[in-house]
């Protein structure tokens, strides 16, 4: 399986070669969230000069503290690129973010759920190399406020990890143009 991936990565990379100029999407990995046990995937579109929309998808099974968490989170971004260059190059973006999260408490032996919605603003730069492959670093603050709902009526999860309230948004995003 793993050599099939590899193969499927490298004929993706030989396939996309010389498009760098003309490249309208890129769809890219975070691979520094999965050391929080979690998984995202990006989609970015160009819409014009200036602008992009992206779309992020995360699943996690993050533990903080005695909290575990498991779900989904949904990210769509819009970009702005100041110097004409979607896609490529320094860029401004505002973010939504939507999460929805089994949660259970090992410390009281609380379960339940966590949904929430945020957002916030990021400052980014993008390089689209020749060979398509690209290079997404970014950080910015954010926002987000949910409600927990225990299952039971009892005692609800504790969720005061950096979860909900103010928080930073940072990461590295890696992939290929197309």
């Amino acid at each position: 399986m793993k050599k099939l991936l590899l193969i499927a990565v490298i004929f993706t990379a030989m396939y996309f070669k010389g498009y760098a100029q003309s490249e309208k999407n890129t769809i890219k990995i975070n691979p520094i969230s999965a050391l929080l046990r979690t998984g995202s995937i990006f989609y970015e579109h160009k819409l014009s000069d200036q602008t992009s929309a992206q779309l992020g998808l995360a699943y996690t099974g993050m533990k903080l503290s005695d909290t575990k968490f498991s779900g989904l989170a949904l990210t769509p971004e819009f970009r702005f690129y100041p110097k004409q260059n979607a896609i490529n190059g320094l860029y401004t973006a505002a973010f939504l973010r939507y999460q929805d999260y089994k949660v259970k408490d090992d410390a009281s032996g609380a379960k339940g759920s966590y949904s929430s919605m945020g957002g916030g603003i990021l400052l980014g730069r993008q390089w689209v190399y020749n060979s398509a492959f690209t290079l997404d670093i970014f950080f910015g603050p954010s926002i987000n406020s949910g409600k927990v709902k225990a299952d039971d009526g009892s005692a609800e999860p504790e969720i005061s990890h950096g979860i909900d309230g103010f928080g930073l948004r940072a990461g590295i995003s890696l992939g290929f143009a197309f």
